[in-house]
């Protein structure tokens, strides 16, 4: 019966696909002994379309046209035609032969040279003139743009079809579909089409879009899958050196640095649109790093692409991604300029890289017309809204969109929005949908409120035993202009219950004027960052890991209140405006804030001190992230994950007097963040913090150096450092990280396979403390600065079973420190490309 059913659905989809694409082949290239040939050129005889095998020798190729034969080649193997019986070929084995004799015609075999091959020659010019093709050559350019993203769940088959998994969703297996890059069989399972129109000025360097219309089914709402979504799709230049996806820097095959990555081959020449082109192939010359094999069409005249076709290698170093397609078209305009029109990209997405394996495609098409050049306009015209959001963009009408895309949605498409919005009112897609969103954003939604973060429920810390917190808050959508934020938690070794509550409030959306306020009563780790921020539900990991190297005691009970107003007057800069009001005491009879108020004398030897202390403080702070993208026009946003900088400046008065406040200061504090892409030798990460002090304050509003005593990585802590080992009222810190990607273990035979992935890094701090600030400590910890400069270094290996990354960090200073740690292993998981 299960024969039946294969065989059936075989047949239907065979029968459906003849219809739609006229010409479908699927196979492997091998040689004589039965070995796959990597990256063999497969073409429909009598056309430019073609693709290239990939590291196994499988290919797939797919045409609305009738075709009757295949070209198919390789460096060092003779060519083959192959003639197509059916209008549908499913596992060809084509068996390349070595060449009998050479005659006139060159043949590059393994690595190519780097010597008199006309291929590099033509590179070359293709450097020379990027910045004199395409919309460069005008001072300023304008055109529409429409964009069609798609999710879909690939290698469907009877027995998926027959999983529990689906029961009482049956009916979306009527909308599966063949892939005309892989051949396999996907299920959409989301769509979104957008219209923009796209100015730009090659002058000032400045771009705009201005979104028409937008139409999306499938994971409406969901924050973290539209983030990912914006990120996954990033704009790219095919003639930059490098070209970002998935947070990888992949070296471009017309890149500057691609004959070092890239082996080249001109394959052929013809006439494309009356424009004489040849025609390159290439490969990477190793296996393991970030780089593409496929093939290009390029003008012999002004060297700008026609077209170009290519896919990562199999043996990439990224994770969670089993082939990334790429293919983009140019036209020519003017007889001599070559715009791009088309950009098609499809990545698939699988737990592991075999061939059978099951994931999800990501597809987006983008179509460019109407251009038009040199038409200045002003320069407030490239202004980017703070906060805008025109609702009529998201309800355009059918008719509208079917007089307004670029091209029309073929026949399984134009089911895929029905079949996804009744699929939103399935209760059975409904629970898996919420288990991936609880997964995704930590958060179990009810209607209109959202119960967690559930991954902060358990910790632990030497006050409190362990810890429980429960916590939720409001959420009507995405773009909500208020939220409500809270929890309470029980620590059952102290017997004491704790809480935090805050809201906020977005007065004006324009330029997201919010106002904010709220209270916590907790136990905290103070001093577990240097740049500290009044976040009323904030709460540093390092008091709440389940596990801790060394004394985790040193706690105080805080309690903090604060309101706040806050604008984004320009586009990534926020301004805030705030007054807080806080007391501090030790939570442990194992650490002392204790100070005085009456230093001791003669008459009075012991001083006055006091334990705890209030303070009222008044703050602005300044923050800066050129380059951030954000999902959402609400209260609250969700970044996208790609890296920017951030520059960040804050300036607090403690008001000495107010609700009984204890202090009189003026505190500075600078914190900068560059993340910089060093092509295919991966990426940095420079962090620089400074700031200072003016005023006699005690411990409890000193400047902690932070340490690091739990057993994974916390961003901006030192990791040989403990609590408290270090204490200033001026510093700074340097920081510097650097991600390989796995470049120099690829050189490794033995490792190659691995993946791992390699970090180096060193951070460093200097501080002092002043006399009076010494003065006032009545505590028997003394107040330690790192005056002669305090540092450390680490080597890390990542990308362990794809999801465990160790680090190993030395102190490279003060060694004889008293219970000194030396040596240093912390850990992470997490996720990444």
């Amino acid at each position: 019966m299960k024969k039946i059913i294969v065989v059936s659905l075989f047949f239907v989809f065979a029968f459906a696909n003849s219809i739609i694409a006229q010409t479908k082949v699927s196979g492997v290239v091998l040689d004589k002994s039965n070995q796959p040939i990597p990256f063999a050129n497969v073409v429909f005889k009598g056309s430019n379309t073609g693709i290239v095998s990939n590291e196994d020798g499988r290919f797939y190729l797919e045409s609305p046209n009738n075709y009757t034969a295949l070209l198919v080649s390789s460096a060092g193997f003779s060519d083959k035609e192959v003639t197509l019986e059916k209008a549908v070929n499913y596992e060809f084995k084509i068996v390349l032969s070595e060449p009998e004799a050479l005659n006139e015609v060159v043949i590059f075999t393994g690595k190519t040279s780097k010597k008199n091959n006309p291929a590099l020659d033509i590179l070359r010019k293709i450097w020379e003139r990027k910045r004199k093709n395409g919309l460069y050559i005008f001072n300023q350019y304008q055109m529409k743009k429409y964009e069609k993203v798609e999710f879909d769940m690939n290698t469907i088959d009877s027995a998926f079809m027959k999983s529990k998994l689906f029961k009482g969703m049956e009916f979306i297996f009527n909308h599966v579909d063949t892939s005309d890059v892989t051949g396999k069989t996907y299920l959409p399972i989301f769509i979104s089409e957008s219209l923009y129109d796209v100015y730009g000025d090659n002058k000032s360097k400045k771009t705009k879009e201005n979104m028409q219309a937008n139409k999306t089914s499938g994971f409406n709402g969901n924050q973290q899958v539209l983030a990912f979504v914006k990120d996954l799709y990033s704009d790219y230049n095919i003639y930059d050196n490098h070209l970002k996806f998935f947070d990888k820097s992949f070296t471009s095959p017309l890149s500057r640095t691609g004959i070092d990555v890239y082996n080249y081959v001109l394959k052929d020449s013809a006439y494309i649109d009356k424009k004489w082109c040849y025609n390159i192939v290439f490969y990477p010359r190793r296996k393991n790093e970030l780089t593409f094999k496929g093939d290009f069409w390029v003008n012999d005249t002004t060297f700008a692409i026609k077209k170009i076709n290519m896919g990562v290698t199999k043996s990439a170093n990224i994770n969670w991604v089993k082939d990334i397609y790429i293919e983009q078209e140019f036209e020519v305009t003017n007889d001599s300029v070559f715009l791009l029109t088309r950009d098609y990209m499809m990545s698939d997405f699988a737990l592991n890289k075999k061939e059978k394996s099951k994931g999800v495609y990501g597809k987006r098409t983008t179509l460019f017309k109407d251009h038009k050049f040199n038409i200045q306009k002003p320069e407030s015209f490239y202004k980017q809204e703070v906060n805008y959001i025109d609702n009529e963009v998201y309800a355009k009408t059918d008719e509208f969109w079917e007089e307004n895309r670029f091209e029309n949605l073929n026949k399984d498409e134009k089911g895929i929005y029905k079949m996804l919005d009744t699929l939103q009112n399935v209760k059975r897609f409904k629970q898996l949908y919420s288990v991936a969103s609880i997964l995704g954003s930590g958060y179990v939604e009810f209607n209109k409120f959202d119960f967690g973060p559930i991954f902060s429920t358990f910790g632990y810390n030497e006050v409190e035993g362990l810890r429980l917190r429960l916590g939720g808050r409001t959420y009507f959508g995405r773009n909500d202009p208020w939220r409500l934020q809270g929890y309470t938690a029980y620590g059952f070794d102290d017997n004491k219950f704790k809480y935090g509550i805050s809201g906020k409030w977005m007065v004006d959306k324009k330029n997201r004027l919010i106002i904010s306020g709220g209270n916590r009563r907790d136990i905290e780790q103070i001093g577990a960052s240097l740049t500290t921020t009044n976040d009323v539900l904030g709460r540093s990991f390092a008091s709440s890991a389940l596990f801790t190297t060394g004394s985790n005691g040193k706690l105080t009970n805080i309690n903090l209140t604060n309101v706040a107003i806050e604008m984004e007057p320009i586009k990534n800069f926020n301004v805030l405006v705030g007054l807080s009001y806080r007391t501090l005491e030790s939570a442990s009879s194992v650490f002392s804030l204790d100070y005085y108020t009456t230093l001791p004398t003669a008459q009075n030897p012991s001083g006055v001190v006091k334990s705890d202390v209030k303070q009222s403080e008044a703050n602005i702070q300044f923050e800066y992230t050129p380059k951030r993208k954000t999902i959402g026009y609400g209260v609250e946003r969700t970044d996208v994950d790609s890296p920017y900088s951030r520059f960040f400046v804050n300036f607090s008065y403690g008001l000495k007097g107010v609700l009984d406040s204890d202090f009189a200061y003026e505190k500075v504090q600078l914190f900068y963040k560059q993340p910089i892409i060093i092509g295919p030798l991966g990426r940095s990460n420079v962090i620089i913090e400074t700031g200072k002090t003016f005023g006699t304050i005690p411990l409890g509003l000193m400047s902690v150096i932070p340490g690091n005593q739990t057993y994974f990585t916390i961003e901006n802590t030192f990791s040989n450092l403990n609590f408290y080992e270090f204490i200033t009222d001026q510093y700074t810190t340097f920081q510097w990280n650097h991600d390989f990607g796995g470049r120099l273990f690829s050189r490794i035979p033995l490792m190659r396979k691995l993946n791992w992935r390699e970090y180096v890094g060193v951070r460093g701090v200097y501080g002092t403390i002043s006399d009076e600030n010494r003065a006032i400590n009545a505590s028997t910890q003394p107040y330690v600065a790192p005056e002669n400069v305090y540092w450390e270094y680490n080597v890390g290996i990542g990308n362990i079973f794809k999801v465990f990354r160790i680090d190993f960090s030395w102190r490279g200073s003060y060694l004889n420190t008293p219970e000194a740690n030396k040596f240093a292993i912390k850990g992470s998981f997490g996720f990444y490309f």
